[in-house]
C-alpha cells in the first residue's frame, strides 16, 4: 500500500473504440504529448496486432514520448504478445497488457473454454510476456460478474507467473460501488501473494457508476485507475480521468491519496480530445463541462460573488479555467447584473441601476441569455 495512485490512461486505446471515433497518427501523437504534459503514469497506446495502423501508432508513440510508460494491449496469444513487444521496442518504459475473461458468461459464450483451460492460457500468456518486459499487466475481463473463488485462483496463478499489475475490470458497468469495493478488498485479503502486485480499477459507465466504482476500488486498496479523458469509450464510456483525479484531490480528507497529475492541464486536455475525436463534452459534465463553473441563478450568483466556495468546491483555476462565470438569465438577480455591468466598465447610481434592472428582466424573459451585446443595448 502506498499513498500514490497510478493513472493509467487508455484514451488512445479504449477511448478510440468509441463508435464514430477515428484518430490519425498525427492526432494520436498530439494527444499523447498532451497526456505526458498532464502527467499520466501509463499511456495505453493501442492494440498493436489489430491493424498495421495501430502497430505504427504504438511504435511511434513508444519512440516519441518520454517520461511515461507506454502500454500495448494483447489477447492471451503468443503472436499478439510478440507483435506488441516489437511495437513497444523503442519505449523508454514498456508494459504488455494481456488477459482473458473470467466470468461464466465470457468463458462459455465468448472464449468457449473451461475454467481450467482459461487459467492455463492466461498463465502461459503472462510467462510469454515476461520474456519481453518485467512490466506485465493481466486483465480479468468481466470480473464484475465472475465467481469470486475463481477470480482468486486466477490472480494467484498469474502473479506467480510474473504479472505485476492485476486489472479487475467491471467490463459491462454491472457492479455498484459496494460490490466493487468488496471485489477488490476480497482479492487483496484472500489471495496469498496479493502483496506482490498492484491492483487496477477499470470500470465502464453503463449504469452511470464508473467513477464511483473506481473510487470504491481505491478505498479498498487498488493503486491504479484506468481512465479516459472526458470518459469516452465503448457504449456509455469509461471512467472519467478528470473526475477521479479531482475527487482524490478535493477529498483528501477521505482518501489521503494523490496522483502526479497537473490539474491545471485537465481543461486543455479535455478540449483537445473533444476537438480531435469530435465527441462533444456535455455542458453539465463534471469538472470540464462548460457549465461546471457557470452560475445563472440569482441566489447562487449572490453567494459565489460574496465567497466562491459557497457554491464551488473546485476553484476553476485548479483545472485550467480562468474564473467562474456569471450567466445572465431571467433567474439572475441584482448582484449578478451589477457584477457583469462592472466587468464591461459600467457603474451606475442606485436609481439608474434599478431602471436598467427592470429593463433587464423584460429582456431576459425573451432571451435564453443576456450577453455583453445585450447589456450594452440595455445601457444605451
Amino acid at each position: 500500500m502506498t499513498d500514490h495512485v497510478l493513472v493509467f490512461d487508455t484514451t488512445l486505446r479504449d477511448g478510440e473504440q468509441s463508435p464514430g471515433v477515428h484518430l490519425s497518427l498525427a492526432e494520436k501523437l498530439e494527444i499523447g504529448r498532451q497526456l505526458v504534459l498532464l502527467g499520466v503514469d501509463i499511456l495505453e497506446a493501442g492494440f498493436p496486432i489489430s491493424s498495421p495502423g495501430d502497430f505504427e501508432s504504438v511504435h511511434t508513440l513508444s519512440k516519441e514520448l518520454k517520461g511515461v510508460t507506454i502500454c500495448g494491449l494483447t489477447r492471451a496469444r503468443a503472436k499478439d504478445i510478440e507483435v506488441a513487444a516489437e511495437a513497444l521496442k523503442p519505449a523508454e518504459r514498456r508494459r504488455i497488457h494481456t488477459g482473458l475473461g473470467v466470468s461464466e458468461n465470457h468463458l462459455q459464450h465468448k472464449l468457449r473454454m473451461s475454467r481450467e483451460e482459461a487459467l492455463e492460457v492466461g498463465v502461459a500468456a503472462v510467462k510469454c510476456a515476461r520474456q519481453f518486459t518485467d512490466d506485465v499487466e493481466y486483465f480479468m475481463e468481466d470480473s464484475g460478474r465472475a465467481d469470486l473463488e475463481y477470480v482468486y485462483r486466477v490472480v494467484e496463478a498469474v502473479i506467480n507467473a510474473g504479472a505485476t499489475t492485476i486489472n479487475v475490470p467491471d467490463t459491462t458497468g454491472f457492479t455498484y460501488p459496494n460490490e466493487y469495493f468488496k471485489l477488490i478488498q476480497g482479492i487483496i485479503e484472500h489471495v496469498p501473494n496479493s502483496d506482490k502486485a498492484i491492483f487496477s480499477c477499470h470500470c465502464h459507465n453503463d449504469l452511470g457508476m464508473a467513477t464511483a466504482n473506481t473510487l470504491a476500488g481505491v478505498i479498498a486498496g487498488a493503486r491504479q485507475v484506468e481512465v479516459t479523458v472526458n470518459g469516452i469509450g465503448e457504449r456509455a464510456g469509461n471512467t472519467s480521468l478528470e473526475e477521479v483525479v479531482m475527487a482524490l484531490y478535493i477529498r483528501k480528507d477521505k482518501f489521503a491519496l494523490g496522483t502526479k497529475i497537473d490539474t491545471t492541464q485537465l481543461l486543455p486536455t479535455s478540449r483537445l480530445v473533444s476537438k480531435l475525436t469530435g465527441m462533444v463534452v456535455q455542458r453539465n459534465k463534471a469538472v470540464v463541462g462548460a457549465n461546471a463553473y457557470a452560475h445563472s441563478s440569482g441566489i447562487h450568483q449572490d453567494g459565489v460573488l460574496k465567497e466562491r466556495s459557497t457554491y464551488e468546491i473546485i476553484d476553476p483555476k485548479l483545472v485550467g479555467a480562468e474564473k467562474s462565470e456569471i450567466i445572465l438569465t431571467a433567474r439572475s438577480g441584482r448582484h449578478g447584473l451589477k457584477h457583469r455591468l462592472a466587468e464591461i466598465g459600467y457603474n451606475f447610481t442606485d436609481e439608474r441601476f434599478e431602471e436598467i434592472y427592470d429593463a433587464f428582466l423584460v429582456m431576459a424573459d425573451s432571451r435564453r441569455e443576456v450577453d455583453e451585446d445585450g447589456l450594452r443595448e440595455l445601457v444605451q
